[in-house]
């Protein structure tokens, strides 16, 4: 597996809490990583030394864009964080880079060279998961544009999940999930809208409850394996290529999934809330009123 902008090492430690929960061989995941900070990385391999994790971060710091590491290897998994809208990545330097398989990417956002990035590092059969601002999901940038339909066009985009906001104590902006693969048998991408999703653990960070994690990965699971996978409204769809052309090929869950209308109420129960809410506001004004008649009785008796 491989992070390349791993920062501290977190996402191979939890990809080992993974595998050990599961049951798995930890010594049998080869792991790859690059971070640019010095800091930072010296920081990623006590950490994951510490865990007897054995890790290739590359002889020194460095700039993924501009030196990458691992330049000749391929990678089953990839999991990362890219951080968001890089303004300045050196892109004149990269125009004829060879990762750019579907468009250059803008010299004002790196979004999508993390992308082209991450999908030139897959091996034949490689899956990447990483996470981006949403923004990235409707871009019109030219340029975003193209790669986002390049990508769409030949079947690489598996999966979107959009997430609630105040996910992370660094940033307050909601993010989104993109899951890319090699060798898809089809070109349907599944969208899952979770933004509804999560609970404040403290005033300022949200975090997913377990049955909402467990619910997200067996929907994906159950499409990935077409098993009674079934689309529910407000949540998830298995959208087709024809669908996604008809959107301009905007990556928005919200575009696909629709509106949950199952609680729409009946005509009924909307008349009998609007007399209520309307007899209880009547009954706020009269004793608004009352007070105000009053409040001018006091101020009178003071002249």
């Amino acid at each position: 597996m491989y992070d390349p902008c791993c920062g501290s090492g977190g996402m191979f430690v939890q990809a080992a809490d993974f595998v050990k929960a599961h049951q798995g061989n930890v010594d049998q995941i080869s792991v790859y990583g690059q971070e640019l900070n010095t800091t930072t990385w010296k920081l990623a391999k006590m950490n994951l030394a510490i865990r007897g994790i054995d890790a290739n971060l590359g002889d020194s710091p460095g700039d993924t864009f501009h030196d990458d590491k691992h330049k000749a290897q391929r990678f089953d998994y990839i999991l990362a964080n890219p951080p968001f809208n890089i303004s300045d990545y050196g892109q004149p330097s990269l125009l004829e880079d060879p990762r750019w398989i579907y468009d250059i990417p803008p010299a004002g956002n790196a979004n999508y060279a993390w992308i082209q990035h991450m999908y030139s590092k897959l091996s034949p059969k490689g899956v990447a998961g990483f996470v981006l601002a949403n923004g990235s999901l409707s871009t019109s940038l030219k340029q975003e544009y193209n790669i986002r339909k390049g990508m769409l066009e030949e079947g690489v985009i598996d999966c979107i999940i959009t997430l609630p906001d105040k996910l992370f104590y660094t940033t307050g902006i909601p993010v989104s999930l993109w899951f890319i693969r090699k060798n898809k048998v089809n070109k349907n991408v599944l969208f899952i809208d979770a933004r509804n999703m999560g609970e404040m653990i403290d005033r300022r960070v949200r975090e997913l409850k377990e049955e909402e994690l467990i619910q997200i990965t067996e929907i994906y699971h159950k499409w990935l394996s077409s098993n009674n996978y079934e689309d529910v409204k407000g949540f998830c769809k298995s959208a087709s290529l024809d669908d996604i052309r008809d959107a301009d090929y905007t990556l928005v869950p919200g575009r696909y999934v629709g509106i949950d209308d199952s609680n729409k109420m009946s005509e009924e129960e909307i008349d009998h809330e609007i007399k209520k809410l309307s007899s209880e506001l009547l009954e706020l004004f009269e004793k608004n009123n009352g007070l105000k008649e009053k409040v001018i009785e006091i101020l009178r008796k003071n002249l």
